[in-house]
């Protein structure tokens, strides 16, 4: 082979390893959604008593999820104690209050695992993976809530007393 040829072999590596990766990562990410990737949840009595993940809750970062119509959307079905959401749902019951009848474990796995509590609720489990009907394909083997994402909404559900 002569020196001309080398370019044509050093690209043509370069395409075969490109290809290599590509058909790596697609096998990489077609195992992880079949893969429960988030921690059994350890529920005790009624609720889940430790948080579920390494930081403490925000109620301002939860008070922007609950309001969020593309993450949690809960005014989709819970009217909040605010006057400035203009569109709340009344599927079910108001978030008035919810955190002087629940503790904070109860108010965790109420998030987290709503059928537990309730297994004819229209209500998603916003954490747990596993066991779940009728899951939409993107969230498939994959939280609609992370961790800590759950931990601000029971942040900001813990104020309304």
């Amino acid at each position: 082979m002569t020196r001309a040829h080398e370019p044509v072999r050093a690209a043509s590596a370069l395409r075969r390893a490109a290809i290599a990766i590509a058909t790596l990562a697609w096998m990489a990410s077609a195992t992880a959604a079949a893969v429960d990737v988030t921690p059994p949840l350890r529920v005790v009595g009624d609720g889940i008593p430790a948080p579920l993940g390494t930081t403490a809750g925000d109620a301002a970062r939860g008070w922007a999820l609950i309001i969020a119509r593309a993450s949690a959307n809960c005014v989709l079905c819970h009217a909040v104690p605010d006057h400035a959401v203009r569109f709340a749902g009344n599927v079910g019951p108001p978030l008035a209050g919810v955190g002087t009848r629940f503790t904070t474990a109860q108010l965790r796995l109420r998030v987290a695992d709503s059928l537990r509590i309730n297994p004819d609720s229209v209500m998603p489990s916003y954490y747990k993976v596993s066991g779940l009907d009728r899951v939409a394909e993107p969230y498939t083997g994959k939280p609609i809530l992370t961790a800590a994402e759950v931990e601000d909404v029971v942040a900001w559900l813990g104020t309304l007393r």
